[in-house]
């Protein structure tokens, strides 16, 4: 056994609470609905609005649309426009539920860690609204009685622990035993700030280096690495 490998069999054996991102770990969200065409059309709206200025030429050119959202937020915090962007893509994200893609393996891992008597949580930074849409969907409800999202305190997004938080008091958890599945350095970052455990989920080798250079031990490519190593430690 390589001493990743004794890693993440010491996570997982260790971890009595999980806390899942949604977007990536569990499913691809914006599979069908592509973030870079919601990312576009959320710019084309601040221009329509005529704050178009208020964006540097990254956060135009982005395809994630929540740079967007955010470089709005840092330069008229607290407005009713920063609201109106964040409810607008809120609604995007619940018609892209329907043609989200399961992170494959997802479905039978959260299913059998959850048989073992593990309590879980999604803290994502999508909103939670499109999160419980999704779970429904997938039958996964009674998994996942605690979801914590983005609010219109754009703030409290991760890399602030406050979702993680949240959940750890919600659950009646001990940051001791509880893990953190997470695709993105917010993630980790939020992971650290709450005093969890991090297990990084890389689709690709871009997103593995990413987690890796901010920090990340143990990095899977696959939750069948998770969902193998589960069962070899009950």
């Amino acid at each position: 056994m390589t001493a990743e490998n004794a890693a993440l069999s010491s996570l997982v054996a260790s971890a009595r609470y999980v806390l899942w991102d949604l977007d990536g770990p569990i499913c691809r969200l914006l599979a069908g609905y592509p973030a870079h065409d919601i990312a576009g059309a959320l710019v084309a709206k601040i221009d329509l609005l005529g704050m178009g200025a208020l964006l540097t030429e990254q956060e135009r050119s982005s395809n994630d649309p929540q740079e967007a959202l955010l470089g709005v937020h840092e330069r008229h915090r607290g407005s009713d426009l920063v609201i109106e962007l964040e409810e607008w893509l809120t609604r995007r994200e619940l018609h892209a539920v329907s043609l989200a893609r399961p992170t494959p393996y997802a479905d039978p891992l959260i299913r059998t860690w959850w048989s073992l008597g593990v309590k879980f949580a999604i803290t994502t930074n999508n909103s939670a609204a499109a999160a419980e849409a999704y779970i429904e969907s997938r039958r996964l409800k009674d998994c996942f009685p605690h979801v914590y999202g983005r609010t219109p305190n754009l703030d409290l997004m991760k890399p602030n622990p406050y979702c993680l938080e949240e959940a750890i008091k919600a659950m009646g958890a001990t940051p001791a035993t509880t893990l953190m599945i997470g695709d993105a350095a917010t993630d980790l970052e939020a992971a650290r700030q709450a005093g969890v455990a991090f297990l990084g989920y890389a689709r690709n080798d871009g997103q593995e280096q990413i987690l890796r250079e901010a920090g990340a031990e143990v990095v899977v490519r696959s939750l069948d690495q998770v969902l193998d190593t589960l069962r070899q430690t009950t």
